[in-house]
């Protein structure tokens, strides 16, 4: 039973391919070890289901709700989550190789496969081979072993052939691939069209050195051993191999070009999700923060309204240009410059002083201009600073002093705010506030930033982002790219 009181769908290891679950309650649902390819998922609600080890190539998860599900070790090729919610939901281990199926027909998915199909086309592979390279090692030897000369110069003809038309083959194939890539459109066409070409231009080629090293060779060799049997074979009987040296060199090139393709895809899929899980994961700490601010706010006013309504007039027309400044704002969504920040920051302050009158007084110091056009993220001060009122100044009988300074050192741009209230407690750092900022930070800088709550020699809660860091960020466009996936890291 789930906590709404309905028992909980289960459904392990079902073959459910193709069905249509579009806008369902599946909430806690468990489809581990399923198949579930080509499934319609849009719109319905997943939250914490169970995907385990399922196969969910081609399924569909538009404006879905998967907060907290696991997907843990399951198969993702093609799968579609515009619009989905995925924060907290768990992606470990999950894979986009697809098995073998007669309309996606490659030589390594055959190969792969474990049935018989594999192990045939596996035996012609390697038998083709061994027999290659034992006509190599047979031609070789009778070069180094033999005492007839004639033949000796023969087989020596013959290899330098065979190395030339090799060649030749490759670089033939390597020239037109480009071209029956982009003209001709069905596989087998282009397969033909490639034979015919190294049938013709290979005996172009064989004709041309026969007539410039072999002449005098395979008359000779023909005058000594008329009745071999090798001298009987017709011409074509050695086509067959420039022809399927080309036509297995551009199978498989082809073959090379779309599985670097499908990594590139997977990698660039695996980028998108994780940014996907990144933003939602902010949205959750940005939406959490802003209500978090409101209703101390209001609980202000509402207390004031009957002491005093001037100052409670005041604070709401404060209240009302802070959140101008935190929804009217056409910023990105997670980034503001420093000095926008410390604007929002001041009006909060002014909010606050409306509360506290005197017994409130704020500074704030950056010791380089330049600095407030730097962009962090936002939201970022306002929690350390509503916190030192809270923890800080609202426990003084006296006045109290908050000080932020913004300064640089050593390549670290340092956001510090000082308060004189009492010193920090060992579970300070527990709270929603500290730890929204220590998860935001983790999120777009990873290792690049931290948070440290200080007592000595002044009470302060220093953030500290490497400037590179920084920078890089805004060259990226603010794109919150999780920080141990960034590329450019």
């Amino acid at each position: 039973m789930n906590e709404k009181g309905t028992k909980r769908l289960r459904m392990t290891a079902s073959s459910l391919d193709g069905r249509d679950f579009s806008n369902m309650d599946l909430e806690d649902a468990d489809f581990s070890f399923s198949s579930l390819k080509d499934i319609n998922f849009d719109g319905a609600n997943l939250r914490n289901a169970k995907l385990r080890f399922a196969a969910l190539d081609r399924t569909t998860f538009r404006n879905s709700d998967l907060r907290n599900a696991d997907l843990s070790f399951s198969s993702l090729t093609d799968v579609d989550l515009t619009g989905a919610r995925v924060e907290g939901a768990n992606f470990s281990f999950t894979s986009q190789e697809k098995s073998f199926n007669w309309r996606d027909l490659n030589l390594i998915g055959i190969i792969q496969n474990q049935g018989w199909i594999g192990t045939v086309v596996a035996v012609i592979l390697g038998a083709t081979v061994l027999y290659g390279i034992n006509a190599i090692s047979y031609f070789t030897a009778e070069i180094y072993f033999t005492n007839e000369p004639v033949r000796i110069k023969l087989y020596q003809y013959l290899v330098s052939q065979n190395v030339i038309a090799g060649v030749f083959t490759i670089l033939l194939t390597q020239g037109i691939t480009i071209w029956l890539d982009v003209f001709i459109t069905r596989t087998i066409l282009r397969h033909v069209i490639l034979s015919v070409i190294v049938l013709i231009m290979n005996n172009l080629l064989a004709i041309a050195v026969y007539f410039l090293f072999g002449v005098t060779l395979v008359d000779n060799y023909r005058n000594l051993y008329p009745n071999e049997a090798a001298q009987n074979a017709p011409w074509y009987w050695y086509m067959w191999g420039p022809i399927i040296v080309a036509n297995i060199f551009y199978f498989l090139s082809r073959e090379g070009k779309q599985i670097s393709r499908k990594i590139s895809d997977q990698e660039f899929q695996l980028l998108n999700l994780e940014k996907l899980k990144t933003r939602a994961e902010l949205d959750a700490l940005q939406a959490r923060i802003n209500p978090h601010f409101l209703y101390n706010s209001l609980n202000s006013i509402a207390s004031l309204v009957h002491e005093d309504p001037d100052k409670a007039e005041e604070m709401t027309l404060l209240l009302s240009k802070l959140f101008r400044y935190t929804t009217g704002r056409k910023t990105n969504d997670y980034f503001d410059t420093i000095e926008n920040e410390l604007e929002m920051v001041a009006t909060y302050l002014q909010v606050e002083k409306v509360r506290f009158g005197e017994r409130l007084r704020f500074t704030v110091e950056v010791t380089d201009p330049a600095l407030k056009e730097l962009h962090v993220p936002k939201f970022i001060l306002q929690p350390i600073v509503e916190n030192a009122i809270k923890h800080g100044v609202a426990k003084l009988a006296e006045q109290g002093a908050i000080v932020v300074r913004i300064y640089e050192e050593d390549e670290w741009l340092h956001l510090c705010v000082h308060d004189n209230g009492p010193p920090f407690s060992e579970t300070m750092g527990a709270g929603y506030g500290m730890r929204s900022i220590q998860d935001k930070l983790k999120l777009l800088y990873g290792d690049a930033a931290r948070l440290e709550l200080h007592n000595e020699p002044r009470k302060s809660v220093n953030i500290s982002i490497q400037k590179s860091a920084i920078i890089q960020n805004q060259h990226q466009g603010h794109d919150p790219i999780p920080a141990e996936n960034d590329p450019h890291r």
